[in-house]
């Protein structure tokens, strides 16, 4: 059974995840959601205007209140910069099993962050909700998220053809991953 507990803050040695607020809206719009080296490797595409941002951000706050609904904002913990965000998603209660996906605004690429926010969430969803697997998916044409992937002990289990549309309507493999709980709690105990 998944103990949803919805979206705690949570902290790392450089990072604190944390829900987002509507005032960081300016900060996700310039960081990271206007961006097409980072929104290229998403569905949807850059945004155009920190309206459409201001739009997602309050979708967003509006599901805070479901406890079944984890999403946060990275932000460095020195200079209190938010630099992405990463979440849960696509829970079923049958298999207990999830998604993960996060973005990271350019300028941090390549520091680590990705990893330090993916493995402080993937311990909370195997530790605290009880999460039997976590998936991912990242465009085959961008490796580094899969680096990220495997460094926190995901294991890619094929890939899949024609995955996703881009926002240039464009057809894009994936390489999907996965890690179960057993496989994370044996690797924790091996450290």
């Amino acid at each position: 059974m998944i103990y949803y507990s919805g979206t705690p803050t949570l902290e790392t040695d450089r990072l604190v995840l944390r829900k987002i607020e509507l005032s960081d809206a300016q900060a996700i719009f310039d960081h990271w959601l206007s961006d097409d080296r980072v929104m290229d490797n998403l569905i949807k595409g850059a945004h155009k205007s920190v309206s459409e941002t201001i739009e997602r951000v309050k979708e967003i706050l509006g599901k805070y209140d479901t406890q079944e609904f984890c999403y946060w904002g990275i932000e460095l913990k020195a200079s209190g910069e938010l630099i992405g965000a990463i979440d849960l998603f696509n829970f079923d209660s049958m298999t207990e099993n999830c998604e993960v996906g996060y973005s990271i605004g350019y300028k941090w690429w390549n520091k680590g962050y990705g990893t330090e926010a993916l493995r402080a969430v993937i311990e909370f969803g195997f530790r605290h909700m009880n999460i039997h697997k976590i998936s991912a998916a990242h465009n085959t044409d961008n490796p580094a998220s899969g680096k990220i992937m495997r460094k926190v002990g995901m294991e890619q289990e094929g890939t899949l053809k024609h995955m996703i549309r881009n926002a240039k309507n464009l057809y894009k493999d994936c390489a999907v991953y996965g890690l179960l709980q057993e496989d994370y709690l044996k690797m924790e105990l091996l450290d």
